[in-house]
Order: structure tokens, then sequence, then C-alpha cells
């Protein structure tokens, strides 16, 4: 079962939710069809809950908000971005673990 702290991003709220936070931002880009994407939420999920407050959390369907997955270049999914006063601070494509994830955010708290 998802995180009740993990946000979803899409076209229309990507702006105010991502871009405009004041907190750094872990945005997971997906999809329904992609297993590794599955494989990779239990993190996601666990990552939202233990920094909760800290960071925000959230994931774009890339097939339902499409503009807002080219506009980041994501070109292979799973694709997590760490974004830090709206720009991108980090950038890890495919399946990546929790100890690295964790590495990348506590830099930029």
């Amino acid at each position: 079962m998802a995180s009740a702290n993990v946000k979803e991003f899409t076209d229309d709220n990507f702006k105010s939710e991502v871009l405009d936070a004041d907190a750094p931002v872990v945005v997971d880009f997906w999809a329904e069809w992609c297993q590794p994407c599955r494989l990779l939420s239990p993190t996601i999920d666990k990552i939202a809950d233990e920094y909760s407050g800290k960071v925000k959390v959230g994931k774009v369907n890339i097939d339902q908000h499409q503009k807002t997955s080219v506009d980041f270049k994501v070109t292979a999914i799973p694709t997590v971005l760490i974004l830090k006063n709206g720009e991108v601070a980090e950038k890890f494509v495919g399946m990546t673990n929790e100890g690295d994830l964790k590495a990348a955010i506590e830099k930029h708290l």
C-alpha cells in the first residue's frame, strides 16, 4: 500500500508543488506497466515516511503527465529527481537503492 506521505504530481500542479516548494522534493517518474518502477515503489514510500516534514515526496505518472516528463528529459523509467529551489540537484535513472537516495537527500537538507 502506498504511503499517505507520497503526493501525486501532475502537469497542472508540478510548478506549485515542486518548483515553488520551500523544501527539497523527491520526484519519482514512473508508469503502471513498468516492473522496475513497482519494485522501487516501497523504497519511495519508506523515504516519504522517514523524511516527512523535511522533504516532499511524490510521483509523476509519465503516461498521464507527459509534459512534465518531456520538460525534465525523462527518457527511461524509473527516474528519480531531487529538486531544490526549483532546480534538479540529483538524478537517478533505473533502479536505485535506499542508501543512495538517502545520501543524496541528506546532502540537500
